[in-house]
């Protein structure tokens, strides 16, 4: 159950859909508007896991002339969140750009030991409850007695897969409440920029097969805990819109 610790979100700052971009766009990370070697703002925090000895370690620097989010792992896990209070209908399209220097030679979607990826990229929904069987509402208790009122109840986690292409979805092997979506595959683009967007109205629906409720939070990780790896990555600027992105 090592993943689904990730889904605690202890978070205190939420995101206000007047951003200063107006209701068809949401900022929630603008690392390229902050400083090389200065702190991330308050509403981001550091989740980690007490029996993982080592954290990934984030911190702004400065690449190809802009500032980014490094992660670097080390046989490593921890993650980053931000809550956020925002309803897909309006900004259904979640875009973002991030970079690796290598694949993780050991990930797998399918196991367990292979559940690290160079970047993953979590969005948390507010999910009724009464809506999931007794069965999985009993679990969803006990994991909340265990760590907190804030565990998810449905989350996307989309990644940075080495073999499997984009588009390709699965849920995660640690439980059926996180559904992995392949945003980027392969070694083509590694050590470039790489511009992603998803409609999460339609992953959401794909996932789980109901109308998508209200987005709570996003999370960014970078983790080679399970596979033992070293692994560098970069992330940029993340929001949501209310249309995809015009292409060339």
């Amino acid at each position: 159950m090592r993943h689904c610790v990730w889904l605690l979100l202890v978070i205190s700052a939420g995101v206000s859909n007047a951003a200063g971009y107006g209701t068809d766009r949401i900022e929630l990370a603008k690392f390229s508007d902050m400083q090389p070697g200065g702190s991330l703002p308050p509403e981001w925090q550091t989740i980690s896991i007490a029996r993982i000895a080592r954290q990934t370690q984030y911190s702004l620097i400065s690449l190809d002339g802009s500032t980014a989010l490094q992660a670097e792992a080390d046989s490593s896990m921890s993650s980053l969140v931000r809550e956020a209070d925002i309803d897909p209908n309006d900004t259904p399209w979640l875009q973002w750009r991030w970079r690796i220097s290598e694949l993780n030679d050991k990930s797998d979607l399918k196991l367990k030991n292979g559940d690290d990826f160079p970047t993953r990229l979590y969005v948390f929904f507010d999910y009724d409850i009464m809506q999931m069987s007794f069965f999985d509402r009993t679990m969803i208790r006990i994991a909340r007695a265990i760590y907190g009122d804030r565990v998810p109840l449905a989350a996307l986690c989309y990644v940075w897969a080495k073999d499997d292409p984009a588009g390709t979805t699965a849920w995660n092997a640690y439980t059926d409440r996180v559904r992995m979506v392949v945003a980027t595959g392969g070694a083509d683009q590694i050590d470039q920029w790489v511009d992603v967007e998803r409609n999460v109205i339609n992953d959401y629906k794909m996932a789980f097969g109901e109308p998508v409720p209200r987005i709570t939070g996003i999370a960014l990780a970078t983790d080679t805990d399970n596979t033992g790896q070293r692994s560098v990555s970069w992330y940029g600027d993340i929001h949501f819109a209310a249309r995809a992105q015009v292409r060339p």
